[in-house]
């Protein structure tokens, strides 16, 4: 028969449940602003700038893009290993940071703005910096957001980072709780599941504008 009494046991009775969840809060949110201070100044210096090896590096990113986690798993684990990261929140939101999928999304729409609009600025007085926080991010807005959308979707549901260098059980995310919980307590794995479902549904919805406007904004041209 309908009942509430598995959400009031999700919500009330486990606390566990609610330290995972801010660990995917915590995980979620650094991986985000790490690439937003890394990959749109990336991003923007591929679009916009000439420098000795820019194609090289640029192909070199989306080569690295192309391959899956279990490939660059030995690597990841040595250099976390050694920097003291293994069993650690740091462990998981650093290698998100230095991602190179968001510098590819972003790069295609802060190549689309027109270089007219940029020389202009130039002539009125503007430095770089100014064309890249006045010009560069609101233009590129819908980028930059689509690219904040497909990470929160990633990130929040991260299965086989924090189960390869996390150990310690306080510090897993939700996407690992929700697959421990046995079949004898399916009410209880359910309500967890539409709970941890909420903000994902939820961001998404928020940003389904700007993923629409990111679409269609790289078929103008100047």
């Amino acid at each position: 028969y309908p009942t509430l009494r598995s959400y009031v046991e999700v919500l009330l009775d486990s606390p566990e449940f609610f330290v995972m969840f801010w660990n995917s809060v915590k995980i979620t949110l650094g991986a985000l602003a790490g690439e937003l201070l890394v990959g749109m100044p990336a991003a923007w210096g591929f679009a916009k700038f000439d420098f000795p090896g820019k194609k090289g590096l640029f192909t070199l990113y989306i080569a690295l893009m192309m391959m899956p986690f279990q490939v660059m798993l030995l690597g990841n684990y040595l250099v976390l290993d050694d920097l003291r990261l293994l069993d650690s929140l740091l462990g998981i939101i650093l290698p998100a940071v230095f991602s190179t999928f968001p510098v590819f999304i972003m790069y295609r729409f802060f190549e689309g703005i027109p270089l007219a609009l940029l020389e202009a600025a130039r002539l009125d007085g503007a430095g770089e910096l100014r064309l890249f926080f006045m010009i560069a991010i609101p233009l590129g807005s819908p980028g930059v957001i689509s690219a904040m959308v497909l990470g929160f979707l990633e990130y929040w549901n991260l299965i086989e980072q924090p189960m390869v260098f996390l150990k310690t059980k306080e510090l897993w995310p939700l996407s690992l709780y929700l697959p421990n919980i046995d079949m004898d307590h399916a009410g209880t794995a359910f309500a967890a599941s539409m709970v941890a479902l909420i903000p994902a549904v939820l961001v998404f919805f928020a940003g389904q504008d700007y993923l629409e406007q990111g679409i269609v904004s790289t078929a103008v041209k100047e």
